[in-house]
Protein backbone atom coordinates (compact mmCIF):
# COMPACT_ATOMS: atom_id res chain seq x y z
CA UNK A 1 0.00 0.00 0.00
CA UNK A 2 1.60 3.21 -1.21
CA UNK A 3 0.38 5.30 1.76
CA UNK A 4 2.06 2.95 4.26
CA UNK A 5 5.30 2.85 2.27
CA UNK A 6 5.36 6.64 2.20
CA UNK A 7 4.94 6.78 5.98
CA UNK A 8 7.67 4.17 6.51
CA UNK A 9 10.03 6.44 4.55
CA UNK A 10 9.11 9.31 6.87
CA UNK A 11 9.84 7.08 9.85
CA UNK A 12 13.01 5.69 8.27
CA UNK A 13 11.76 2.29 9.39
CA UNK A 14 10.31 -0.65 7.40
CA UNK A 15 7.92 -2.94 9.24
CA UNK A 16 8.44 -6.68 9.08
CA UNK A 17 4.79 -7.07 10.16
CA UNK A 18 2.92 -4.27 8.45
CA UNK A 19 -0.34 -5.29 10.15
CA UNK A 20 1.07 -3.66 13.27
CA UNK A 21 1.43 -0.36 11.44
CA UNK A 22 -2.14 -0.59 10.10
CA UNK A 23 -3.44 -1.13 13.65
CA UNK A 24 -1.34 1.74 14.98
CA UNK A 25 -2.83 4.13 12.42
CA UNK A 26 -6.45 3.01 12.88
CA UNK A 27 -8.53 5.32 15.05
CA UNK A 28 -11.32 3.82 17.13
CA UNK A 29 -13.93 5.74 15.08
CA UNK A 30 -13.33 3.34 12.16
CA UNK A 31 -15.74 0.43 11.92
CA UNK A 32 -12.98 -2.17 12.19
CA UNK A 33 -12.49 -5.17 14.50
CA UNK A 34 -9.28 -3.47 15.73
CA UNK A 35 -7.95 -0.01 16.58
CA UNK A 36 -4.81 1.59 17.98
CA UNK A 37 -5.77 1.84 21.66
CA UNK A 38 -3.78 -1.16 22.96
CA UNK A 39 -0.70 -0.15 20.98
CA UNK A 40 -1.14 3.37 22.34
CA UNK A 41 -1.06 1.95 25.88
CA UNK A 42 2.18 0.10 25.12
CA UNK A 43 3.75 3.04 23.29
CA UNK A 44 3.05 5.35 26.22
CA UNK A 45 5.09 3.11 28.54
CA UNK A 46 7.92 2.67 26.01
CA UNK A 47 8.14 6.42 25.38
CA UNK A 48 8.26 7.14 29.11
CA UNK A 49 11.34 4.90 29.30
CA UNK A 50 13.03 6.25 26.16
CA UNK A 51 12.51 9.91 27.09
CA UNK A 52 13.41 9.26 30.73
CA UNK A 53 16.71 7.63 29.76
CA UNK A 54 17.46 10.44 27.28
CA UNK A 55 16.95 13.12 29.94
CA UNK A 56 18.90 11.11 32.55
CA UNK A 57 22.03 11.23 30.40
CA UNK A 58 21.39 14.64 28.83
CA UNK A 59 21.04 16.49 32.14
CA UNK A 60 23.44 14.63 34.43
CA UNK A 61 23.51 17.20 37.22
CA UNK A 62 19.74 17.65 37.50
CA UNK A 63 17.77 16.18 40.42
CA UNK A 64 15.04 13.53 40.11
CA UNK A 65 12.17 15.98 40.70
CA UNK A 66 13.26 18.27 37.87
CA UNK A 67 13.85 15.30 35.55
CA UNK A 68 10.29 14.12 36.23
CA UNK A 69 8.93 17.55 35.35
CA UNK A 70 11.07 17.69 32.21
CA UNK A 71 9.80 14.30 31.10
CA UNK A 72 6.20 15.37 31.77
CA UNK A 73 6.76 18.38 29.49
CA UNK A 74 7.93 16.14 26.63
CA UNK A 75 5.54 13.19 26.96
CA UNK A 76 2.25 15.04 27.31
CA UNK A 77 -0.36 15.37 24.57
CA UNK A 78 1.09 18.60 23.23
CA UNK A 79 4.63 17.18 23.14
CA UNK A 80 3.65 14.03 21.27
CA UNK A 81 1.44 16.00 18.87
CA UNK A 82 4.51 18.10 17.94
CA UNK A 83 6.55 14.96 17.21
CA UNK A 84 3.62 13.53 15.22
CA UNK A 85 3.44 16.67 13.07
CA UNK A 86 7.15 16.40 12.32
CA UNK A 87 6.30 13.03 10.69
CA UNK A 88 3.19 14.45 8.95
CA UNK A 89 1.37 11.68 10.81
CA UNK A 90 -1.98 13.42 10.26
CA UNK A 91 -1.85 12.37 6.58
CA UNK A 92 -1.72 8.65 7.37
CA UNK A 93 -4.26 8.08 10.16
CA UNK A 94 -7.34 6.01 9.28
CA UNK A 95 -10.45 7.87 10.49
CA UNK A 96 -14.19 7.45 10.12
CA UNK A 97 -16.00 9.80 7.76
CA UNK A 98 -17.59 11.55 10.75
CA UNK A 99 -14.26 12.13 12.48
CA UNK A 100 -12.79 13.30 9.17
CA UNK A 101 -15.54 15.93 8.89
CA UNK A 102 -14.88 16.88 12.50
CA UNK A 103 -11.28 17.78 11.55
CA UNK A 104 -9.92 14.80 13.44
CA UNK A 105 -6.61 14.93 11.60
CA UNK A 106 -5.68 18.16 13.33
CA UNK A 107 -6.78 17.19 16.86
CA UNK A 108 -3.81 16.99 19.24
CA UNK A 109 -5.39 14.08 21.13
CA UNK A 110 -5.73 11.94 17.99
CA UNK A 111 -2.23 12.84 16.78
CA UNK A 112 -0.68 12.14 20.18
CA UNK A 113 -2.46 8.80 20.58
CA UNK A 114 -1.50 7.69 17.08
CA UNK A 115 2.14 8.64 17.71
CA UNK A 116 2.20 6.54 20.88
CA UNK A 117 0.59 3.65 19.00
CA UNK A 118 3.12 3.81 16.16
CA UNK A 119 5.98 3.73 18.66
CA UNK A 120 4.33 0.77 20.40
CA UNK A 121 4.13 -1.00 17.03
CA UNK A 122 7.80 -0.30 16.26
CA UNK A 123 8.75 -1.64 19.69
CA UNK A 124 6.94 -4.93 18.97
CA UNK A 125 8.25 -5.15 15.42
CA UNK A 126 11.86 -4.03 15.83
CA UNK A 127 12.66 -3.58 19.52
CA UNK A 128 13.53 -0.76 21.87
CA UNK A 129 16.66 0.39 20.03
CA UNK A 130 14.64 1.22 16.90
CA UNK A 131 12.18 3.29 18.95
CA UNK A 132 15.08 5.14 20.59
CA UNK A 133 16.73 5.87 17.23
CA UNK A 134 13.53 7.34 15.78
CA UNK A 135 12.31 9.23 18.84
CA UNK A 136 15.63 10.83 19.76
CA UNK A 137 16.12 12.01 16.19
CA UNK A 138 12.63 13.57 16.27
CA UNK A 139 13.24 15.25 19.64
CA UNK A 140 16.43 16.83 18.38
CA UNK A 141 14.64 18.09 15.24
CA UNK A 142 11.68 19.54 17.15
CA UNK A 143 13.85 20.94 19.98
CA UNK A 144 17.10 21.92 18.22
CA UNK A 145 18.24 24.09 21.14
CA UNK A 146 17.12 21.66 23.81
CA UNK A 147 17.84 22.91 27.32
CA UNK A 148 16.13 23.09 30.71
CA UNK A 149 14.68 26.46 29.73
CA UNK A 150 13.42 25.40 26.30
CA UNK A 151 11.57 22.27 27.38
CA UNK A 152 10.52 22.95 30.95
CA UNK A 153 7.58 25.26 31.22
CA UNK A 154 4.94 24.36 33.74
CA UNK A 155 1.29 24.27 32.70
CA UNK A 156 0.46 27.57 34.40
CA UNK A 157 3.24 29.30 32.45
CA UNK A 158 2.19 27.66 29.17
CA UNK A 159 -1.43 28.69 29.72
CA UNK A 160 -0.45 32.24 30.65
CA UNK A 161 1.57 32.60 27.43
CA UNK A 162 -1.33 31.20 25.36
CA UNK A 163 -4.02 33.40 26.90
CA UNK A 164 -1.89 36.55 26.71
CA UNK A 165 -1.15 35.93 23.03
CA UNK A 166 -4.69 34.91 22.07
CA UNK A 167 -6.94 36.92 24.40
CA UNK A 168 -4.69 39.63 25.84
CA UNK A 169 -5.50 38.55 29.39
CA UNK A 170 -4.44 36.14 32.14
CA UNK A 171 -6.35 33.23 33.68
CA UNK A 172 -7.74 33.60 37.19
CA UNK A 173 -7.60 30.80 39.79
CA UNK A 174 -10.24 30.55 42.54
CA UNK A 175 -10.30 28.14 45.47
CA UNK A 176 -13.79 26.64 45.49
CA UNK A 177 -13.38 23.97 48.15
CA UNK A 178 -11.15 21.96 50.43
CA UNK A 179 -11.84 18.45 51.68
CA UNK A 180 -10.56 15.92 54.17
CA UNK A 181 -8.63 16.07 57.45
CA UNK A 182 -5.73 18.50 57.89
CA UNK A 183 -3.08 15.81 57.38
CA UNK A 184 -4.69 14.65 54.12
CA UNK A 185 -6.36 17.71 52.68
CA UNK A 186 -7.40 18.07 49.05
CA UNK A 187 -8.06 21.40 47.37
CA UNK A 188 -10.38 22.19 44.46
CA UNK A 189 -9.54 25.08 42.14
CA UNK A 190 -11.66 26.63 39.37
CA UNK A 191 -9.90 28.39 36.48
CA UNK A 192 -11.59 31.35 34.82
CA UNK A 193 -10.80 33.18 31.60
CA UNK A 194 -12.71 36.33 30.64
CA UNK A 195 -15.28 35.49 33.36
CA UNK A 196 -15.87 32.02 31.88
CA UNK A 197 -15.11 28.92 33.95
CA UNK A 198 -12.80 26.84 31.78
CA UNK A 199 -11.82 23.99 34.10
CA UNK A 200 -11.77 22.68 37.66
CA UNK A 201 -9.27 20.34 39.27
CA UNK A 202 -8.24 18.90 42.63
CA UNK A 203 -4.80 18.54 44.18
CA UNK A 204 -3.02 17.80 47.45
CA UNK A 205 -1.94 21.44 47.57
CA UNK A 206 -3.34 24.64 46.08
CA UNK A 207 -0.37 24.82 43.70
CA UNK A 208 -0.90 21.23 42.52
CA UNK A 209 -4.61 21.91 41.95
CA UNK A 210 -3.77 25.07 39.97
CA UNK A 211 -1.32 23.14 37.78
CA UNK A 212 -3.93 20.43 37.15
CA UNK A 213 -6.58 23.05 36.29
CA UNK A 214 -4.13 24.80 33.93
CA UNK A 215 -3.34 21.50 32.18
CA UNK A 216 -7.07 20.80 31.67
CA UNK A 217 -7.62 24.35 30.40
CA UNK A 218 -4.77 24.00 27.88
CA UNK A 219 -6.32 20.78 26.53
CA UNK A 220 -9.76 22.40 26.30
CA UNK A 221 -8.52 25.56 24.55
CA UNK A 222 -6.43 23.54 22.08
CA UNK A 223 -9.43 21.32 21.26
CA UNK A 224 -11.61 24.39 20.72
CA UNK A 225 -8.97 25.82 18.39
CA UNK A 226 -9.07 22.59 16.36
CA UNK A 227 -12.88 22.53 16.04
Amino acid sequence: MKQLEEFEKKLEYSFKNRDLLVKALTHRSCKKPFNNEKLEFLGDAVLDLVVGEYLFFKFKDVDEGTLSKLRASLVDEEGFAKLAKELNLEKYIFLSEGEEKNRGRSKPSILSNAFEAVMGAIYLDGGLDEVKRIVLKLIEKVYPDISLESIFKDYKTKLQELTQAKFGTLPEYKLIGSYGPDHKKEFKIALYLLDREISTAKGKSKKAAQQAAAKKALDILMREEDE
